[in-house]
This record gives C-alpha cells, sequence and structure tokens, in this order.
C-alpha cells in the first residue's frame, strides 16, 4: 500500500538460478460492463467482475450519464499478471468508464502484463473511456491491445496516458518493455490501427526523436463522431501548456490527439483542457472531467 509513495528498488540483473516470472502470477482478472437504454436514462445491462478486477458505480448528477469506475485490488500489474475489460454500449445508450487512481506497472523479472481492452459502440450510443494514467515503474513490462467497435452513428472519446516512471520522486524508467497496439473499425471497416513499442534500453530509446524525443509522459486521445474537423479546429484554438509538445489532426470520422511532456504534470493539465472541452462542448456534459479525475 505504500508504492505510490516510497522510492521504488533498483532495477538487477537476475542471478543464474533465479525463477522467472513463471508460476509468479498474481492477477488474472477480468471485468465485463454492459449498458442499456430505459426510457431518457441508460441503465447497466450486465456486471461481471473477476478478482481483482472490480467496479464501482457512483451516483452521478441528475440527468448525466452512469459513470463506472474501474480498480484494481492488487494494486497493480507486474510480469505474467493479465487482466481484460470488455464494455459493451448498447443501442442509444450513453456511459462513462473511468478508473479509481493510476494505474501501477511494477518490475518484472521477464514476462509482460498482459492487458486487453475491447469497447464496444452500437447505434446512436455514446462511450467515454477515460481511465486515468498507467505509472510505469523501472523494470515494468506491459502488452496491451485496445479493439474498438462502432456502429455507423456511435460516438466515442478514448484517452490514454503513460508517464514513464515517477519523476517527482527522483526515478526513471531505464528498462523494460511497452507493447501498445490499437485498432478502431466503425461498421467493420479499419478506421485506424496504431502500434507502439518500446523495449531494452529506455533511456537510449527515450531520446531518439521518432519515439519520444525526450519525454516521460505521454497520451493519445481519439474522438469519433461528427465534424472531426470542426473540432480539431476548436482544440487547436485553446491556450495549451507551453511545456508540452501536441499534435492534433484528424481523419473520416476521427479527431487524434499526441501530446508529450517531460513531466506528467504539464501533460495532464494539456489533456484536461482537451478533453474538458470535447465532454461539455461536443457531449453537451455539465462538468468537464469525470469526478474521479479530481478526488
Amino acid at each position: 500500500m505504500y508504492a505510490a509513495i516510497s522510492r521504488s528498488e533498483p532495477v538487477r540483473e537476475a542471478r543464474c538460478g533465479t525463477a522467472g516470472d513463471a508460476g509468479l502470477q498474481r492477477v488474472d482478472g477480468a471485468v465485463r460492463l454492459g449498458f442499456r437504454r430505459d426510457g431518457v436514462h441508460t441503465v447497466l445491462s450486465e456486471l461481471y467482475q473477476h478478482s481483482p478486477g472490480r467496479v464501482l458505480l457512483p451516483r452521478v448528477p441528475a440527468g448525466a450519464p452512469p459513470e463506472a469506475v474501474l480498480l484494481n485490488t492488487a494494486g497493480g500489474l507486474t510480469g505474467g499478471d493479465r487482466m481484460a475489460i470488455a464494455v459493451r454500449g448498447e443501442v442509444g445508450s450513453e456511459a462513462v468508464v473511468t478508473s479509481q487512481a493510476a494505474e501501477k506497472l511494477y518490475r518484472a523479472i521477464d514476462s509482460d502484463a498482459a492487458v486487453s481492452v475491447s469497447l464496444s459502440v452500437e447505434a446512436g450510443a455514446t462511450l467515454e473511456w477515460l481511465p486515468q494514467e498507467t505509472i510505469a515503474f523501472d523494470g515494468g513490462r506491459m502488452r496491451r491491445r485496445i479493439e474498438v467497435s462502432l456502429d455507423e452513428d456511435s460516438r466515442l472519446l478514448l484517452s490514454e496516458c503513460l508517464v514513464l516512471g515517477r519523476g517527482a520522486r527522483g526515478e526513471s524508467y531505464r528498462h523494460g518493455s511497452l507493447s501498445d497496439r490499437w485498432h478502431v473499425r466503425r461498421g467493420g471497416r479499419l478506421l485506424w490501427a496504431d502500434a507502439f513499442r518500446l523495449n531494452g534500453d529506455m533511456a537510449r530509446l527515450g531520446r531518439q526523436g521518432p519515439l519520444l524525443g525526450g519525454a516521460r509522459a505521454l497520451a493519445t486521445l481519439l474522438y469519433a463522431g461528427p465534424q472531426p474537423e470542426f473540432w480539431r479546429d476548436r482544440l487547436r484554438e485553446l491556450p495549451l501548456p507551453a511545456e508540452v509538445r501536441c499534435g492534433i489532426g484528424a481523419l473520416p470520422g476521427l479527431l487524434l490527439v499526441r501530446i508529450l511532456a517531460e513531466t506528467a504534470t504539464p501533460l495532464r493539465r494539456c489533456l484536461n483542457l482537451l478533453l474538458g472541452t470535447l465532454r461539455m462542448e461536443a457531449f453537451g456534459r455539465a462538468q468537464a472531467l469525470p469526478k474521479m479525475w479530481s478526488c
């Protein structure tokens, strides 16, 4: 329980004969969520939880869509762990899915933590996938896959943020492995695909311009819905923090934002501004951000 505030141990090479991650798995969790339209409201239609995956359903203001809060009771992920999350927004529903706190990616020996996210948004439905950041500790390994399936008139707002080491604690992410693959389809047609991979000497790789260019915090924001060009131009008007590098572009039916920063704080400020603008102006939300983001 003190991992969030104490310094992490330095990575040391495993000695000959030291056991790997095989047989040391702590986490094999799963969450399935479904939302359906009931009159003018959206209600929960499915809830499955397999420890350590858990879901909280806090009260929301009148007229706001339901908000599901994910948490990992194991406190984080390490080598060999698995977590599978599936969310389905049924016809005409609206829902927000976020997380209770930042996910922790702890040091592994020789295996990746495997994370799979499946988001299905049916006709006329709106889904917001807005987890808080993932923090990678030195030696952390993760293999993540995000699959999104949209109907022709559904809407999606998706944000993912990754922080490489806790800079405020004087820590850095020097060695490890990160693999992130995304596929977004609308009506069965591939709309966008992306693959990101870092493996080995993170200090050297992170300095390379085509990869991170010295950044230690990165975020991706996607909006799939009407008028992506309009929202691209709207976001470009915003006074973004000078400490971030931010690219905002539009593809057919998709708005894409990439953010890089040397530390997590300015990246979070930038992401909050962009998300808040989209949520309030494009989605008509009364609150700029999910409540858990400010707790």
